[in-house]
């Protein structure tokens, strides 16, 4: 399998609807390629139906044929060997990035690993899992996990397991992490960022600091859906912060940002973001400083998307992983952080709509004061690192 452009995005639509449900109101950020990889991670120790649910997850029927479960065999395991390439270029991105993604297993002290798992998720995910005592020593468990996380995100995710999330019958926590850091190639002048209205839904509006910059962007227009897409690259244009701008509603109200959620597939976003849909033109971009942080227990949302079996004590198979029978996983966080500014961004975690060219005026205005949604992309491969629904800056 070349890419996995397609099953990671398709699993980052699917976690959005899912997580967005009862959230209309609220800021939603995550990170699909950082759950992907951590759950590639587990997959090195899943066999029979566990490891089949969550190649359905996460991995996706388009790319089943291609795994092969047991072998550490890079030839043979494609999939997990397109992880591993990613990875490898996500961590050689240049000087003008800092990006940490990292995965670490935490296992209840007295499961002995299995010598070929170890080997595996240490040669393909640099992953070392860790020994803790979860039965005789909960809390200690607890900060040595959340001070690893700590470490591997500069200090900007703090306290990932709140007291009392991991218990005495904790067995394996799975953790992952990213932590990302870069410039925009064309960066925001402070001095022109100024206060502004940003219209929270219909009736609120709220002050919030405005950047402000004139110059050469590529942009969008979705016809059907009466939205503008922009994209603003980071140095180098290696990545880029795609925003999905929906019109703005006479009343105020966040029904355009719905009807994006609603059309958005694998199709439509590789529709819209294409070079033959999206032009080069001059632009007034308006776009507020914000920072996002979201932290989510996976665990009801993986299990309603078909990951069951690894949750329960009496189905969940990985003896790939262990000698024991007994081991199930006891917890899925994730957590991120989101900072965009004027220097840059600081992170950490089919209805075939027309779109069609319009005459433009000289220069197009994109103004980013109501909701939006928005993604970091790795233009090389065409992957989502994070995904975002800004609601309230």
């Amino acid at each position: 399998m070349g890419s996995l452009s397609r099953p990671v995005t398709e699993f980052c639509l699917d976690l959005y609807n899912k997580l967005n449900r009862n959230a209309e109101d609220t800021n939603i950020i995550f990170s699909p390629i950082s759950i992907s990889v951590a759950l590639a991670l587990v997959h090195l120790g899943a066999k029979n139906n566990t490891a089949a649910q969550i190649e359905k997850v996460s991995i996706n029927e388009t790319c089943r044929d291609a795994l092969t479960l047991r072998a550490c065999n890079k030839d043979e395991d494609l999939n997990h060997k397109a992880f591993h390439a990613l990875l490898l270029q996500l961590q050689n991105l240049g000087e003008s990035y800092v990006l940490t993604l990292a995965n670490n297993l935490f296992i209840q002290q007295g499961f002995k690993l299995r010598e070929q798992f170890l080997m595996c998720t240490k040669e393909l995910y640099g992953a070392m899992p860790q020994t803790v005592d979860f039965q005789g020593a909960t809390e200690a468990a607890r900060i040595k996990i959340n001070a690893w996380v700590e470490s591997q995100t500069q200090g900007k995710i703090k306290e990932l397991f709140a007291p009392g999330v991991i218990d005495i019958h904790a067995l394996l926590v799975l953790v992952n992490v990213i932590y990302f850091k870069a410039s925009w190639e064309n960066k925001f002048e402070e001095q022109k960022t100024v206060q502004r209205d940003f219209k929270l839904n219909q009736n609120e509006k709220k002050p919030v600091q405005m950047m402000y910059q004139k110059g050469t962007f590529k942009l969008g227009y979705i016809e059907e859906i009466g939205a503008q897409i922009l994209e603003l690259p980071y140095a180098e244009k290696t990545l880029s912060m795609i925003i999905l701008l929906p019109g703005d509603m006479a009343d105020g109200s966040t029904s355009g940002l719905e009807q994006i959620g609603s059309t958005m597939t694998y199709e439509n976003l590789t529709l819209w973001t294409s070079s033959e849909h999206m032009f080069e033109t001059k632009v007034e971009v308006y776009l507020p400083r914000f920072k996002l942080e979201g932290t989510f227990n996976l665990n009801e949302v993986l299990q309603e998307m078909g990951m069951t079996d690894i949750f329960t004590e009496s189905k969940a198979d990985l003896t790939e992983m262990s000698f024991a029978k007994s081991l199930v996983l006891s917890n899925v966080v994730h957590k991120t952080y989101v900072e965009v500014n004027e220097e840059g961004t600081v992170a950490a975690a089919s209805t075939g709509a027309v779109i069609v060219r319009r005459s433009l005026p000289l220069t197009e205005v994109f103004m980013a004061d109501h909701p939006f949604l928005f993604f970091i992309r790795h233009n090389p491969t065409n992957t989502i690192l994070f995904f975002g629904k800004l609601c309230s800056p």
